[in-house]
């Protein structure tokens, strides 16, 4: 899939995230599982599979990877990616 980076650190920014975007973030909690019927994908740099916001992601069938270590450090709100759950990895387009 090739979306929209959303970049978000807390949930005082979860008005940030459109439908459809890529939600890029350093890590979730429980709190940030609303936010998981509009997102495209979810790109953390910390975080395992069976955190609740994966788990959530999964259920809902949302691309996801995560543990980047620095995905917040190489993405910018608006910037273009495509996600690839099979292999785990986030190209940037532009």
């Amino acid at each position: 899939m090739r979306d929209r980076c959303t970049l978000i650190h807390g949930p005082e920014e979860f008005h940030k995230v459109q439908t459809g975007d890529v939600l890029v973030c350093p890590m979730t909690t429980a709190s940030w599982s609303t936010l998981s019927a509009s997102i495209g994908a979810l790109v953390k740099d910390a975080g395992g599979l069976l955190s609740h916001p994966a788990i959530i992601a999964r259920e809902f069938g949302i691309p996801e990877v995560l543990a980047t270590g620095n995905a917040t450090t190489k993405v910018r709100d608006g910037l273009l990616v495509t996600v690839d759950r099979s292999t785990g990895t986030v190209e940037i387009v532009e």
